[in-house]
């Protein structure tokens, strides 16, 4: 499957923007709701690691935390010779 966070990126790719300023992550639940591995993945791709992820549930913003708080020792654009994002 393709998550919603993928897809916005995808969208957010194909519109011709290349950067994640902040991400709000909601869910159907009563829990903050985290990303899945391959959205924290693709987050990072196009995410500096201090852009701040607010995980939502029923009841709102639950928790706010920093893309590097969901993947520490991640594999960013710097490790393929590009610039990484900021």
């Amino acid at each position: 499957t393709c998550c919603a966070e993928r897809s916005a990126i995808f969208a957010m790719v194909a519109a011709g923007e290349r950067e994640v300023r902040e991400v709000l992550v909601v869910g159907d639940t009563a829990d903050a709701l985290p990303p899945c591995g391959a959205c924290r993945q693709r987050l990072r791709e196009f995410a500096a690691l201090d852009v701040p992820v607010h995980l939502a549930g029923l009841a709102g913003v639950i928790r706010t935390v920093t893309l590097a708080d969901l993947l520490p020792l991640s594999f960013g654009p710097e490790f393929l010779g590009k610039e990484a994002v900021r």
